[in-house]
């Protein structure tokens, strides 16, 4: 039976209507949504709530969370799963929107996991943009939340 680490994911929307995309600061040229694993005491909601302050800096008083679905699966590639205890990630993706006076990104200067970022329309997203294990969670996701085929 696989082992997935419970992840959280941020869909961060601006007032343009556009979502927040990062560029892995190990992997140039790979985009993704702001993520992490669920500590353990955490609730999904907390976990969401560090990661995204841990990563781009916006608190949650900057967002308000609108929805959230669950049980988005991938598994890592054999390479990185040999190297840890799970198979790969069970995902909660939470769509949040950003409020009028939100601080700005900021990506961070103490371990940052991403060196760029970008607000693109959700019908601009490139699956070219994720690692081939990620796709097909990329494709259920923006299917889910903004009926859009990746």
């Amino acid at each position: 039976m696989p082992k997935f680490r419970p992840n959280v994911a941020a869909l961060i929307v601006n007032r343009k209507g556009e979502i927040l995309v990062c560029e892995r600061i190990n992997h140039k040229g790979s985009w993704q949504f702001p993520q992490g694993g669920v500590d353990k005491g955490e609730t999904k909601l907390e976990a969401l709530e560090r990661e995204v302050c841990e990563e781009v800096g916006l608190s949650a008083s900057d967002y308000k969370v609108i929805e959230h679905r669950d049980k988005y699966f991938y598994f890592y590639p054999a390479r990185i799963r040999a190297k840890k205890k799970w198979d790969g990630q069970e995902q909660t993706y939470f769509l949040c929107k950003l409020k009028k006076r939100a601080k700005e990104v900021d990506l961070g200067k103490n371990n940052p996991e991403f060196c760029n970022f970008d607000w693109v329309k959700p019908e601009n997203f490139e699956a070219e943009w994720l690692p081939d294990f990620k796709i097909e969670v990329y494709r259920e996701v923006m299917h889910d939340f903004f009926d859009i085929k990746l």
